[in-house]
């Protein structure tokens, strides 16, 4: 499966992005991740292809959407309200198996090429 991750960008304070993941093959979990300088891979959110479930991490609940669409077999992450804080390599991963609530980076077996989201103050 592959991965092709795309729409980050500058953005100020407050405003709104939208990343978008498009997989070469269908699989049970798509996630999204990020990474700061010096920092270690965090999770952002999860969603479940087949029952449209999903997990956010508490850092972004209320202000990120996760969403699928299945004919393009395409997943979005809608970002409003964005933060400083929210500055990072942003990573589209799946996996075949497993739970939604499983954050760790080394459960997910396919990723794509990050994009960079920088919000300035």
């Amino acid at each position: 499966v592959q991965l092709q991750a795309s729409g980050g960008g500058l953005v100020q304070a407050g405003g709104s992005l939208r990343l978008s993941c498009a997989a070469s093959g269908r699989t049970y979990i798509m996630g999204w991740f990020r990474q700061a300088p010096e920092k270690e891979r965090e999770f952002v959110a999860a969603v479940n292809w087949s029952a449209a479930t999903t997990y956010y991490a508490d850092s972004v609940k209320g202000r990120f959407t996760i969403s699928t669409d299945n004919d393009k077999n395409t997943v979005y992450l809608q970002m409003n309200s964005l933060k400083p804080e929210d500055t990072a390599v942003y990573y589209c991963a799946a996996k075949l198996f497993g739970s939604l609530l499983a954050r760790s980076y080394d459960e997910y077996d396919y990723w794509g090429r990050g994009t960079q989201v920088t919000v300035s103050s």
